[in-house]
């Protein structure tokens, strides 16, 4: 499966705790981070190993994760990360998810991944994923391949 492309210049890793990870496959359209991004392109969802547990009594969380497993340290979906922005002061937030002060990461695209691609590694910031997970997405996601390879 693998190819010459290097997937550090097509796509990305996002570490997210939980339960907003799983948030985020459920309709959640913006992470909200304490710095901005200049990366754009696909990311790869990963779950890390901690969970909030306070933000599962908000309805808005508890009504997107019903149902759901919440799995941790786990590649669990994929989106395209769009734009990297902060809501001027005063203004209404771009996204009932938005946080006022954090920079807001622009999701679009989401999908899930039928089965979660176990992985321990991760980081606040966009890392670059190995091949080898690279390889495990696209046996799921074949159509994620960047143009030019399949």
């Amino acid at each position: 499966m693998s190819d010459t492309t290097d997937p550090g210049t097509w796509i990305r890793g996002i570490t997210i705790r939980q339960p907003w990870t799983t948030c985020i496959l459920a309709g959640k359209d913006v992470e909200n981070r304490p710095v901005s991004w200049s990366w754009r392109g696909l990311v790869l969802l990963h779950a890390g190993q901690a969970t909030e547990r306070a933000p599962m009594r908000d309805p808005l969380v508890a009504t997107a994760i019903r149902g759901r497993a919440l799995h941790t340290r786990a590649v669990i979906g994929v989106a395209r990360l769009t734009d990297c922005h902060q809501d001027a002061v005063g203004a209404a937030p771009c996204s009932k998810w938005a946080q006022p002060d954090a920079f807001h990461l622009v999701l679009a695209d989401v999908q899930e991944l039928a089965l979660p691609i176990p992985w321990l590694h991760g980081q606040l910031g966009p890392w670059r994923p190995p091949q080898d997970l690279v390889d495990q997405v696209l046996l799921q996601l074949p159509q994620l391949a960047p143009e030019g390879t399949s």
